[in-house]
């Protein structure tokens, strides 16, 4: 049976690209690396790794291999930290997958007040484009924890946190901001207007497309980018409007923002694939109780427009005497 110093040295070889620079990394001499993944490749009855003269690139098997090399190495980090932390020692690594737009807008408060909780406890973030890319991953045992979108048919524990609502952002003077039914916006109404769109391995695009395909058009795209905080950048900035989280808007915002008509929400929720040890189920009761879904400032400034159309009916006919 493959040990995990076998498994790890599979993993070093091919993330290093060279059994050379494997050793360096692992800190042990070539011969004895050389001699351990001869042992393993007998073990599983044929080559992992072909050697090429500028590196070395995997056969079948050593494909087949190292997704569950690495879930295994994953796996008993994980249980040494456990038992650190059930034995009482405070500290250790958190493991925490999530997407890029939940990275950016959720998590910064969340990780803040859970940290001062628990100072001696790292945290290792594994970033994600995709909500089903981060579901194979953590099926993989990637992570202690994912925050997104709930998987189907997860099996393990969850935690549901609750509804982030996206926003179309674009520039202060766009003529949709100003109009009688701002701060609200029918997509429709865009479907002539360049977007600011995500580039296609982004899950946001995906999100963007489905929401213009329901209000029956394909978006022109003015520019691609992948991250939410660039979008909005780049909308405000006058080259279109995008669709984005409104916990990713940044306080004192200077361009605009206004709800789809009909709305736009995606659950987010906490998982794991066990029963979370302590110091995860730490992180997900701050998560469910602090994470900025819809930011005060956000909030605010829809309440404020809103009072402002409720007091000042726009587009309504003059009266004829």
């Amino acid at each position: 049976m493959a040990t995990l110093r076998q498994l790890e040295y599979l993993v070093a070889i091919v993330d290093e690209g060279s059994f050379t620079r494997a050793a360096e990394s692992l800190n042990v001499t070539q011969p004895g690396l050389s001699h351990q993944f001869q042992a393993l490749e007998r073990e599983v009855g044929g080559p992992l790794l072909e050697r090429l003269p500028r590196g070395v690139r995997l056969t079948p098997a050593g494909r087949s291999m190292l997704p569950h090399a690495r879930a295994a190495l994953a796996e008993a980090g994980r249980a040494t930290v456990a038992a650190r932390r059930a034995a009482g020692v405070s500290t250790g690594e958190l493991h925490l997958a999530t997407l890029y737009s939940v990275s950016s807008g959720v998590l910064p408060p969340v990780l803040g007040l859970w940290r001062r909780k628990h100072p001696g406890v790292r945290i290792r973030l594994f970033e994600h484009r995709r909500s089903d890319e981060m579901a194979q991953a953590m099926a993989a045992g990637q992570a202690d924890v994912a925050v997104g979108p709930l998987p189907e048919d997860w099996e393990g524990t969850a935690r549901h946190i609750g509804a982030e609502e996206f926003l179309v952002v674009t520039r202060s003077d766009d003529p949709v901001a100003h109009s009688d039914r701002a701060p609200r916006v029918r997509l429709s109404d865009l479907a002539e207007r360049e977007w600011v769109h995500f580039t296609p391995d982004s899950g946001l695009s995906d999100i963007l497309e489905r929401a213009c395909d329901a209000a029956g058009f394909r978006p022109r795209v003015a520019v691609r980018t992948e991250q939410a905080p660039s979008a909005i950048g780049y909308a405000a900035a006058g080259l279109g409007p995008t669709l984005v989280p409104a916990n990713t808007i940044p306080p004192h915002f200077p361009g605009a923002f206004l709800r789809p008509d009909p709305p736009l929400r995606r659950q987010l929720t906490g998982y794991t694939r066990t029963s979370p040890d302590p110091v995860t189920a730490s992180f997900l009761e701050t998560l469910g109780e602090h994470a900025p879904l819809m930011p005060a400032h956000v909030a605010r400034r829809l309440r404020t427009a809103e009072r402002s159309v409720r007091r000042e009916p726009r587009g309504l006919p003059t009266r004829q005497d």
